[in-house]
């Protein structure tokens, strides 16, 4: 798998506190994580108005609620307001409006992307306890993606993906895809909402993000959102890597669902860089998008651009099968990806009921459904979208999914142990692992960090060492010399001696 991490903000609740006041609180709670980490987080390198377009965007649209609220509780400075922790696992743990964020390590296998992923809700929730410790006020942490109130929060994936693979070929290519990919990796929502006012309280849907998208393509993130994300920050060689940022999709805590979103996703990705194309474009991409994840016949009919119409999940058959014929064999995660693919497809032909040990937006339905039918509910009810958001609970005392989860009724692909270790250990086989050692070895020495750059200050004396050329090469050979190096000097010259660059990634 290329590399890929996911980007997750979190929803919080704060016993006696206004929405007003979950900036200030987000900051606290970052800042009550216990672990060892390293910091201040160097902004300097990043420009979030740069377009893959070409172009540099004259400003970003923010949304109107949040932009409320920071009027009525300004922000500190930057840094200060993003409370920035670089963690012994290469992952980052911020403040992003009044969400606490986990940003996992970077991942070349999906499972350890699954297993970063569910760690990062041990490690928010390990926040929460620490500020409750702190300060008395109860918290509940949510993995989830709306407020059901208007506003929206993300969960966004970071591929990494060739800069010879021109934008409008990939965007064109991958368009139809993320309008239909929802159908297995939606993690369901009861009711309509949009950032124009609360809930229309309507049937189930099958995604939590579909509603807040109004535009096809733009850099923007907070508000008038759009399916393509086009921010041009690579954090990796630029000449030869394009970082594809993909904001579309929705938060996953059934490990199928987020394995599936991803997989299938950097597949696709693979297809287009070898010159494939799906030869279907989407009439209407933004409406299309709302329309499938709001069909209750589960039929989910997508209008094409010629006239034609197709469903959603043969619309994704078109993808699996230029991934069987062309990819199948590279690898046993390949397959995997490619087999699991498949059965789900079929089974949301056949039975969808059957996927809820596997999907979050079937087994959330299911249980929602056995309760309204108990109770005499319907959708309308408002005690079924507390219970919707009761599901994404992290608290493993009372989140629904792992209500499930502890009964066995869903389909595990890591461990408890594993995710245990992945609070502080970081893949083996990325740049994270270089990331997370300096800035929990040498966190004293630190003068700043991002994903592709380790900075240090003795005196007047500054060093910076350069990790782009490790962002696709294999550091293994590196980080076995970690645990002798005895000083950021060592640490610097070791990584300014490593080549460890493939040559296929210095000629892409």
């Amino acid at each position: 798998m290329r590399l890929c991490g996911i980007e997750t903000e979190y929803g919080i609740y704060v016993e006696g506190k206004e929405a007003k006041d979950l900036i200030n609180e987000s900051m606290a709670m970052v800042r009550a994580y216990p672990g060892p980490h390293g910091k201040p987080w160097d902004y300097k390198g990043e420009d979030p108005r740069r377009d893959q377009r070409g172009f540099r965007a004259e400003r970003l649209t923010q949304n109107a609620q949040e932009a409320l609220y920071e009027k009525q509780a300004p922000s500190p400075p930057m840094e200060e307001a993003r409370s920035d922790r670089v963690l012994q696992n290469g992952a980052r743990l911020y403040n992003d409006h009044g969400h606490p964020e986990y940003s996992t390590p970077e991942c070349r296998a999906l499972i350890d992307l699954v297993t970063h992923d569910r760690a990062g809700e041990r490690i928010v929730l390990e926040c929460a306890r620490a500020y409750e410790a702190q300060t008395g006020r109860a918290v509940s942490i949510y993995k989830n993606n709306t407020d059901y109130n208007g506003a929206s929060y993300g969960t966004h994936e970071n591929y990494l993906v060739s800069r010879d693979l021109p934008w409008e070929t990939l965007a064109a290519g991958i368009m139809p895809f993320f309008v239909t990919r929802q159908i297995y990796a939606g993690a369901g929502k009861v009711g309509v909402e949009s950032e124009k006012g609360n809930a229309e309280i309507a049937a189930y849907q099958l995604s939590q993000r579909a509603d807040f998208f109004t535009e096809e393509q733009s850099v923007d993130t907070l508000a008038r959102r759009p399916i393509l994300n086009t921010r041009d920050e690579p954090h990796a060689n630029p000449a030869h890597w394009r970082r594809f940022h993909v904001i579309c999709g929705d938060c996953n805590l059934c490990e199928t669902s987020t394995a599936l979103k991803v997989g299938t996703a950097d597949l696709v990705l693979s297809l287009l860089e070898e010159g494939w194309s799906p030869g279907i474009a989407v009439a209407t991409p933004v409406e299309a998008i709302q329309t499938v994840s709001r069909d209750p016949s589960l039929k989910w009919i997508v209008p094409l651009a010629d006239g034609r119409t197709i469903p959603a999940v043969d619309l994704q058959r078109v993808y699996l099968a230029a991934a069987r014929e062309r990819l199948a064999g590279r690898d046993d995660e390949t397959d995997w990806i490619i087999n699991e693919w498949e059965a789900i497809l079929d089974g949301l032909e056949s039975d969808p009921r059957a996927l809820a040990d596997r999907l979050d937006w079937v087994a959330k339905r299911n249980l929602l459904e056995t309760y309204g039918e108990a109770e005499a509910l319907t959708w309308a009810d408002p005690i079924l979208q507390s219970l919707d958001l009761e599901y994404h609970n992290v608290d493993p005392d009372a989140g629904l999914y792992y209500g499930l989860e502890a009964l066995g009724e869903v389909r595990r692909l890591t461990t408890e142990d594993a995710i245990e270790a992945a609070r502080t250990t970081p893949p083996t086989d990325t740049r994270a692992a270089l990331r997370g050692f300096a800035a929990t070895r040498f966190s004293e020495h630190l003068f700043s960090l991002r994903w592709n750059r380790v900075t240090f200050k003795n005196g007047s004396d500054t060093r910076a060492v350069d990790l782009n050329p490790f962002a696709e090469g294999d550091p293994r050979p590196l980080i076995a010399q970690l645990d002798a190096l005895e000083s950021p000097a060592d640490f610097v010259r070791l990584l300014e001696a490593g080549d460890v660059t493939r040559e296929d990634s210095e000629s892409a």
